[in-house]
């Protein structure tokens, strides 16, 4: 098949993925670059409304700009002095264990030994896997790319603070360009209503996890309580695996204070409320927020957490909804890829008033009358 630009497709297409290959190494090399610049679009985007609401009733403009600023900066001060805090105490918890370590390494070796594995060889192995510090490297996954966005204090505030100002009046200049440019702006608009609404229903039931974990985890004596709940909180941002990832250091540390019963108790607790609250309640009030399938959000979470590390694993699905307005929504040849890509009714393949695709009608859906039908009275009608 040839193209209006005189390729085959094939061509282009070939010559469409070596530019992707291209663009997404960049990422990947830049990633120390891109990862504070997304997080600060994505909180720009989730707290906008906020300051476009103040001037809507007639707030001053430097007053709802303040507000907005302010805003994300105190989320971020939270966060960051949440992590601080636990992971301080984390550090300093952990050598209270080295003999239960201990007690725990000589145990397994001596079961593997008698399966007949060699001691020296399990040995070895045991001393890495069950050393403390490897507690807080498994953690340093998770929090590190926020910890190492926040190291970049000043680029990351300088973004967010011009970001902020400019989200005041850009809904304004959206509007004028969408005469010219309808299926951009559509597009656009449908990218932040889409991760504004995951972002806010993904935290309000993070919220409801940590709470519910850490008082579980309080009742079950396990160290540090809030440490995990801020780590259940996190973790509520990765699809699909967030949960494991929660779930494994205090499920160590309850083997450790309280052997293998109080690690079971951990791991049953956990799956009883994260699956309820994940798995049953969350999809169905999240609804069509997100429009990615499963397949798509589980690999959204393999290929952003590969380009930019932890960070883009949490932002895994907003950087999904974003490809997809700039490369999917934005183009009406290539919305054909949007019912495979979503989950939900299937949509029409034209366009609506914003660009969107929307729903057939009713009467388009019914039978053409069929042309034999009409042809006979015409014909009869005819003089011969």
């Amino acid at each position: 098949m040839i193209t209006s630009a005189g390729l085959p497709r094939g061509v282009i297409v070939l010559l469409g993925s070596a530019c992707l290959v291209i663009v997404v190494g960049g990422m990947r090399i830049t990633a120390d670059l891109l990862g504070p610049v997304f997080l600060a679009l994505m909180l720009t985007v989730t707290v906008s409304p906020i300051a476009i609401r103040m001037r809507a009733k007639g707030v001053p403009l430097w007053l709802a700009m303040i507000v907005n600023v302010l805003v994300v900066y105190l989320l971020l001060f939270i966060l960051g002095a949440a992590m601080a805090l636990s992971l301080a105490r984390l550090v300093d918890l952990l050598p209270q264990y080295q003999q239960q370590f201990a007690d725990l390494r000589a145990n397994l070796a001596s079961t593997l030994r008698d399966l007949g594995i060699d001691q020296s060889q399990v040995t070895a192995q045991l001393q890495k896997l069950t050393d403390p510090s490897k507690v807080v490297g498994a953690l340093e996954w998770v929090f590190g790319g926020i910890a190492g966005v926040l190291s970049n204090t000043v680029f990351l505030l300088a973004v967010l603070l011009f970001m902020c100002v400019d989200a005041i009046d850009f809904p304004a200049r959206l509007a004028a360009s969408g005469d010219q440019r309808p299926q951009v702006i559509g597009a656009l608009r449908e990218f932040a209503q889409g991760t504004r609404r995951y972002l806010w229903v993904t935290t309000v039931f993070g919220l409801i996890v940590a709470v519910i974990d850490t008082l579980a985890l309080w009742a079950l004596d396990i160290p540090l309580p809030f440490l995990w709940g801020l780590l259940s909180f996190i973790t509520n941002y990765i699809p699909n695996i967030g949960f494991i990832i929660g779930v494994i250091p205090p499920a160590l540390l309850g083997l450790l204070q309280g052997g293998v019963e109080k690690m079971i108790w951990v791991i049953v607790v956990y799956c009883a409320i994260n699956f309820v609250i994940q798995s049953i309640i969350q999809p169905k009030v999240v609804g069509e927020a997100v429009g990615l399938s499963a397949t798509m959000s589980f690999l959204s979470l393999i290929f952003w957490g590969w380009v930019l590390g932890p960070l883009g694993a949490l932002l895994a699905i907003p950087l999904s909804l974003l490809a997809k307005g700039l490369l999917v929504d934005i183009d009406p040849s290539t919305r054909w890829i949007t019912p495979l890509v979503s989950s939900g009714p299937l949509p029409r393949a034209d366009d609506g008033p914003d660009g969107q695709l929307t729903e057939p009608d009713a009467a388009e859906l019914e039978p053409a009358a069929e042309p034999e039908a009409t042809a006979a009275p015409k014909a009869a009608a005819e003089p011969k």
